[in-house]
């Protein structure tokens, strides 16, 4: 590279979790650097934050609109903007940016609404921009390789497909107790009209759009307010029926007492089954109809091209979430470096979420309290 992706971000001031993992994320591969920022709607924060990430006084700036515009009109000014602040302010930062030419890095979900989201769409794609939603476990190795498994017919026609992501980290009414993560995600003026089902259901469903390909036609879903007094849901279980046939099923929950980030998923085809877990993400297990179940390991000569070529360190060493997050900060630069450089690059090779994914996760979440609304009624996902 001649020089390094220059980014900036919103949101992600001190103490924050997620900006810190992003950070983490942008620096791993040494693709970007990180040159301006509006780090939290307090200036002393955000002020202090850009300060001990060492960045130019000149380019901590006092709310996102200042940065837009003065980033836009530096001639060494930011190439892509990483947005890492509540859901209810991805959409008006995106498109502030957006209409000064700025491509843009997403925490998911997108947007409070599809409506929201398609208006930010119809911006990105009249700018030419390239939009990038951080559902970090798409870039999983094993994730990647089990794409490629059912893409390559592995598996055969899918019939069922599971998927799971239980925590219970909001088994108590954590978010009178002053914890800023449970605060703004169970607040239905930032987070959204999905609680868990947005937070961490929209994971489940992600994974399975990534994995197997399928379009789901319809859904059943009974969302739930186990703790008393949360204004969103914190359990969600659904039934999907795809547009080829197969059968699934969701169970999101942040109140299933023994669970941190139990995401997983199962795909059972005509010909074979998959199972991966992230909090063991290393190794996918394969089971071929009629022979006994192969664990591919992450790194090994077992795990496909689509793997290895995001794997950083050899196999039996631990690699997941934060490499997950770098996967797709990397992916992203390989499509920035060639438009920066006026260069030919092929897109049918993209793995990165994009708006699309956005805009598909906020129908998934609409559809999903329109059927629990009309009890657990079957609702078309259009």
């Amino acid at each position: 590279m001649e020089r390094k992706i220059r980014i900036g971000m919103v949101g992600g001031g001190k103490d924050a979790f997620i900006g810190g993992v992003h950070r983490i994320a942008l620096r791993l591969d040494g693709y970007y650097e990180l040159v301006a920022g509006s780090f939290s709607s307090n200036f002393d924060n955000s002020k202090e934050t850009g300060k001990n990430l060492g960045l130019a006084e000149d380019r901590i700036y006092k709310t996102y609109q200042e940065m837009a515009e003065k980033e836009s009109a530096r001639s060494d000014g930011i190439d892509v903007v990483s947005i890492v602040t509540p859901n209810h302010l991805h959409v008006p930062i995106a498109k502030i940016f957006a209409n000064k030419g700025i491509h843009i890095i997403c925490d998911k979900p997108l947007a409070l609404s599809s409506e929201e989201a398609i208006d930010l769409k119809n911006i990105v794609e009249n700018k030419k921009l390239i939009f990038a939603l951080t559902h970090n476990y798409t870039g999983y190795p094993m994730v990647r390789h089990a794409r490629s498994l059912i893409q390559k017919g592995d598996l055969g026609s899918i019939r069922v497909i599971q998927a799971e992501y239980p925590q219970d980290w909001l088994t108590t009414k954590v978010e009178d107790n002053g914890l800023k993560q449970a605060e703004w995600r169970t607040d239905p003026k930032r987070s959204g009209e999905g609680g868990c089902i947005g937070d961490i259901g929209t994971h489940a469903f992600n994974l399975i759009r990534f994995i197997t390909g399928l379009e789901v036609d319809e859904l059943s879903a009974d969302i739930h307010t186990f703790v008393k007094g949360r204004l969103l849901d914190d359990n969600a279980q659904i039934m999907l029926r795809f547009k080829k046939g197969a059968k699934g099923a969701i169970w999101s929950s942040q109140v299933a007492v023994g669970n941190e980030n139990n995401l997983k998923i199962r795909v059972f085809g005509e010909n074979g089954g998959l199972e991966w877990k992230q909090e063991d993400p290393n190794y996918l297990y394969h089971t071929k109809f009629g022979h006994p179940t192969q664990r591919i390991t992450r790194g090994s000569n077992s795990a496909g091209k689509e793997a290895n070529e995001v794997t950083r360190i050899p196999s039996g060493h631990p690699e997941g979430y934060l490499e997950g997050f770098a996967n797709i900060y990397s992916d992203v630069c390989k499509v920035l470096f060639a438009q920066i450089n006026k260069q030919n690059y092929e897109h049918s090779n993209d793995c990165y979420p994009t708006i699309y994914d956005g805009i598909e996760g906020m129908r998934f979440i609409e559809t999903v309290l329109e059927s629990s609304k009309n009890n657990s009624k079957w609702v078309r996902f259009n």
